[in-house]
């Protein structure tokens, strides 16, 4: 398939766009700045303007947006998340509307912050998220993506966990606190954290370019959640580490402002829709998972 990425320069863009040429597929990267260290397989789009009507994807993977971890949500940071988001996804539909030949299909990011705070509540894709800039942020990237439904394209969005891997993602951060003994629980460690590995992401992602039908939300998290208190203890144990430390809540709030959300927020997600298109993963659990990462 002759495919565009956008976001394929992030953690999970670089193995996603691997993938893709691994399996055969020729790629369009939408790279602004960042390039790849095999950009010499793909094409190089520099900027949307630059897809012509006459330039035909069968498929389109937007997975563009700036970190939402790092810096404190602050008027203008909301303002670059958005932007990136939600901007890039229209100015897709726009290119989208003016192709003469219209893409297969769109698989478009998202993220289970889209759920907010649901404390021990066991989540599927039907469930309704909680209002918070995180809820607000995922749910207008959403929309502004299933409007591609209207030109005849089948949507699929992938509303992603915390990802495992290797060299980047989540635990990047975590890595060298953990390994001098200085890791620990984050607020009273009851609030649950949706979690998948890189591979099983960019597995499930292949699955929706291949499937002819699947179409709608995606939770794209590993079938066992587990609380914060649960992930500490396995982290520190792969490690083989103590973890003793305590991060309060109130602290995390103060440092961070908004943004502690994400950190203390609980999201106890399944992945019910991949399941039912038959999907099995290859790390089910967060041991097996952080063993291949780490």
């Amino acid at each position: 398939m002759n495919i565009l990425v956008t976001g394929g320069t992030g953690f999970i863009g670089r193995a996603l766009v691997k993938a893709l040429l691994a399996d055969g597929h020729r790629v369009t990267l939408l790279a602004h700045q960042t390039l790849p260290k095999d950009k010499d397989s793909c094409l190089i789009m520099r900027s949307l303007s630059e897809w012509s009507p006459d330039q035909s994807f069968e498929a389109v993977i937007n997975l563009s947006g700036a970190p939402i971890m790092g810096r404190r949500w602050s008027s203008s940071r909301k303002k670059v998340l958005w932007d990136s988001r939600i901007g890039i996804t229209e100015q897709l539909l726009e290119r989208m509307t003016a192709a003469t030949i219209k893409p297969r299909i769109l698989i478009s990011g998202s993220a289970i912050g889209i759920y907010g705070d649901q404390g021990e509540r066991t989540l599927s894709e039907e469930d309704q998220g909680n209002h918070g800039f995180a809820h607000d942020l995922c749910l207008a990237w959403e929309q502004a993506a299933f409007k591609a439904e209207a030109l005849g394209v089948r949507v699929a969005i992938l509303r992603t966990g915390l990802v495992v891997g290797r060299k980047g993602g989540f635990l990047q951060p975590m890595r060298i606190p953990f390994s001098l003994g200085l890791g620990g629980r984050i607020g009273d460690g009851q609030q649950w954290m949706s979690w998948i590995h890189l591979d099983d992401h960019i597995a499930l992602t292949r699955l929706l370019l291949a499937s002819k039908d699947a179409r709608g939300l995606f939770n794209a998290t590993a079938p066992n959640p587990v609380t914060n208190q649960v992930f500490t203890q396995a982290l520190a144990h792969q490690l083989q580490r103590p973890a003793f430390c305590h991060i309060p809540g109130w602290l995390l709030k103060g440092l961070l402002g908004e943004m502690a959300e994400l950190l203390l927020g609980s999201q106890r997600v399944l992945p019910k829709r991949a399941e039912a298109l038959g999907f099995r993963f290859s790390y089910p659990t967060l041991e097996s998972a952080l063993e291949e990462a780490l």
